[in-house]
């Protein structure tokens, strides 16, 4: 992480004053960036990642013909990121096709219950180093995810207005934490308690009936999607001006195999201003999504539909993808509102290597709640057994207490010829309920 930042602050003293007409590019082009990161629990992330474009003759750069992507990583006890992911409007003549195959990998996947504020988050139980009868992994489960999906879209209405559809089929694997898996080479004083002593959230919500035991283990999830979209955006990776709204159904049928049937609705309106030419804009993005019909597994519920994936997932709200700064997965419920407000701007420009190159700075705004709540039965009391003391509903639940999560930040970004743009984004949250801060590396822009 230091070391993108030290990369990213020698290109902005090297070429910040630099500014030269842009290079059009022709035939194949390719973006590549090492994944090098570390988590305490998890380990090091190790691996690579790359973006290949094809501007055929040049005539429509900076928009491609087609774009593949690939990233093979690895944390070094476990949890990994395999995908493959091809965008392309010349494949099929007249539609934008896109495919993604992905097998998602996670020893420590983020669950803190239901329903936002209504489900208590005890800091203490995983952060205070003298609570040895709590565990790190409290609030964490195991979950693989194999997904295939293809989208398609098609004039409808002129350039502006076009029909969506897809598939996409989704294979959850879920357990409890393989804590000896993490246990691997810790010092004595350091080793994770062991589920019978120390059961986590995931485990509780089993034992008192609120995750059944037919979704406790994961399953298939087959889905189909349609809707619309109206796109006037001027430049897709990073709009200066223009809108971009779509409304897609989402549904799960019984005839496709899956486990459970249910419909959801997805509203999604992004807008771009431009406030200086070329440099300077701000956008926002607003969201609404519900169940419609029918019940979701609560392992689906973290899933965000839209019509173009910005990164290896879509998932919240709380994370990378929809509230920075805010524990991932922390406001989880049957219906949500998500807000996204930013200020871009693009401070230098310049060639290196044989390509364009601009640096990017974004100060943001995120806030989200739930609007229909998952409906369960609460246990009115509950003894820890083998624990220092009795815990009851209140350790657990919060009724009513849901309300909207806010959090704030700012972020850089490295663009090379408009479309590889290697983002970093800090954020903090406003409500200690919901955490303190984070720092998320990665690809793209948010939306």
């Amino acid at each position: 992480m230091k070391r993108i930042w030290l990369i990213c602050m020698f290109l902005i003293l090297r070429f910040g004053l630099i500014a030269q007409d842009d290079l059009t590019k022709q035939g194949w082009n390719f973006g590549a960036l090492p994944t090098i990161t570390f988590d305490t629990d998890l380990g090091f992330q190790y691996g690579g990642l790359i973006n290949l474009y094809h501007y055929g003759d040049g005539s429509r750069y900076p928009k491609y013909d087609h774009s593949i992507y690939l990233e093979v990583s690895r944390f070094t006890k476990g949890s990994g990121i395999n995908r493959f992911y091809y965008d392309s409007d010349k494949l099929i003549e007249g539609l934008q096709t896109s495919v993604d195959i992905s097998y998602l990998s996670d020893r420590a996947y983020d669950f803190y219950g239901f329903n936002g504020y209504d489900a208590v988050v005890n800091k203490d139980w995983f952060d205070d180093e003298t609570a040895d009868y709590r565990t790190r992994m409290f609030y964490k489960y195991d979950r693989k995810l194999f997904r295939f999906k293809v989208d398609l879209q098609g004039d409808l209405a002129g350039e502006s207005v076009k029909w969506v559809g897809g598939v996409n089929l989704l294979n959850f694997k879920l357990d409890l934490v393989d804590v000896d898996k993490l246990n691997k080479n810790k010092d004595q004083d350091d080793l994770l308690p062991g589920h019978d002593e120390q059961p986590g959230l995931y485990q509780k919500y089993q034992e008192w009936g609120i995750i059944s035991d037919e979704d406790a283990d994961g399953g298939f999830v087959p889905t189909l999607k349609a809707g619309v979209v109206y796109d006037t955006r001027d430049n897709h990776p990073n709009p200066m001006k223009g809108i971009w709204t779509e409304a897609v159904l989402m549904g799960s049928p019984e005839f496709l195999g899956g486990e459970n049937s249910f419909t959801k609705l997805s509203v999604i309106h992004r807008q771009y201003f431009t406030l200086v030419p070329n440099n300077l804009s701000f956008v926002y993005r607003l969201a609404y999504q519900a169940t419609l019909t029918g019940n979701a597994p609560f392992y689906y519920q973290t899933q965000m539909i839209t019509t173009v994936m910005k990164g290896a997932t879509s998932e919240g709200l709380g994370g990378a993808s929809s509230l920075r700064g805010i524990r991932r997965n922390r406001v989880v419920g049957d219906s949500y509102f998500l807000g996204n407000v930013e200020a871009r701007w693009k401070f230098a420009r310049f060639q290196f290597i044989n390509n364009n190159f601009y640096l990017g700075l974004n100060a943001f705004a995120d806030f989200g709640r739930v609007t229909d709540k998952i409906d369960f039965e609460k246990p009115d009391y509950y003894v820890e057994l083998d624990s220092p003391g009795v815990y009851n509903h209140d350790d657990y639940f919060d009724n009513d207490a849901e309300a909207i999560h806010y959090s704030f930040g700012l972020g850089l970004r490295v663009a090379m010829n408009e479309n590889f743009i290697i983002r970093c984004d800090y954020g903090m949250a406003a409500d200690e309920r919901d955490g303190e801060s984070g720092i998320y590396i990665g690809l793209n822009y948010l939306f």
